[in-house]
């Protein structure tokens, strides 16, 4: 099978280890049961954050003005990073400066995906 090996560069641990011994199987178990935790304990708190009307994640920054401007750059076929740096947020924490190209793309998808909903099927 190979030389398959575990090592760790840094930590208490560091050093190379043989993934068949008892140790390496603990702290994968360890592990898998600390993410599994992790992954419980933030969806409960999402939803616990809902139920007091919070808002989970990054609070929205498009506007239909800005989506509006979106959509006739993208018409313009520019580039997501050329038509982030021509929006500009007006409100909210980050009220002037410009969103992320990761948000434009958010946006225009969200409208794409709500546009091919209120089409009629063929």
């Amino acid at each position: 099978m190979g030389d398959v090996g575990l090592e760790f560069l840094t930590g208490e641990l560091q050093g190379s280890h043989d993934p068949s011994g008892i140790v390496f199987t603990v702290l994968a178990a360890m592990s898998g049961m600390e993410r599994e935790y992790i992954r419980d304990r933030t969806l409960e708190d999402h939803e616990s954050a809902r139920k007091r009307g919070k808002t989970i994640g990054v609070a929205g920054v498009a506007d239909e003005a800005m989506l509006s401007m979106a959509l006739h750059l993208r018409e313009q076929e520019m580039s997501l990073c050329d038509i982030a740096a021509r929006l500009v947020i007006t409100k909210g924490a980050k009220k002037s400066r410009h969103p992320s190209p990761a948000t434009v793309m958010r946006m225009l998808r969200e409208d794409d995906e709500r546009a091919a909903a209120m089409e009629p099927a063929r």
